[in-house]
């Protein structure tokens, strides 16, 4: 069975839109996209490479689907991260989309998200990430079909935007790792408890 990993850049306050750019995810009057950037370390670079080489799969809601697809479609195949990123399996859930035609080596799931969900953990293979996809996010985790949650930990707080666990749903967690990086970010592992 596979395991779903949400791997998140996130803030203290439990922030995760925008974190690449400016213009990236505006909902909701967002104006603090890309508050990644003053704190890049190359650890973080290698945290996502270990990520993918134990994943065959992403999981991704219809808006980071897009935003993903449109900066690594283009890079070419010898492209670090583009060609890491466009040659795995990635799965977009989406109930207005009609194709996934627009990113290469994607399907569309736009019915019955969390049965699916589980028959994609249910078949053999590596794991399953998923990043962004705040509202995808949610269904998962009311559903208790997360199996652990790798963080990159932010020191701010941004005081509004899409956050990554829902309201009113408690989770439990038993920390598995955990590494401060000299710029501040602490890179966190952790697991439901059980």
């Amino acid at each position: 069975m596979r395991e779903l990993i949400i791997a998140q850049f996130i803030t203290l306050d439990g922030v995760i839109q925008a974190p690449g750019g400016a213009d990236e995810d505006t909902d909701g009057g967002f104006t603090h996209g890309g508050w990644t950037f003053p704190y890049w370390h190359d650890s973080i670079g290698q945290h996502f490479f270990q990520a993918m080489q134990n994943a065959d799969a992403i999981l991704l809601g219809r808006k980071t689907w897009q935003i993903h697809g449109g900066a690594f479609e283009p890079m070419p195949d010898d492209d670090p991260f583009g060609g890491v990123m466009n040659g795995i399996k990635k799965y977009v859930v989406s109930t207005t989309l009609k194709s996934a035609d627009a990113w290469r080596n994607s399907t569309l799931i736009s019915s019955n998200v969390v049965e699916e969900v589980r028959k994609l953990k249910a078949q053999e293979g590596k794991n399953i990430l998923l990043d962004g996809s705040s509202v995808l996010a949610h269904t998962l985790i009311e559903n208790d079909l997360v199996d652990e949650y790798a963080l990159h930990v932010y020191p701010l707080s941004l005081g509004g935007g899409k956050k990554l666990f829902p309201e009113g749903k408690r989770v439990n967690l038993t920390l598995v790792e955990s590494e401060t990086l000299p710029t501040g970010v602490v890179w966190q592992r952790y697991r439901p408890a059980k």
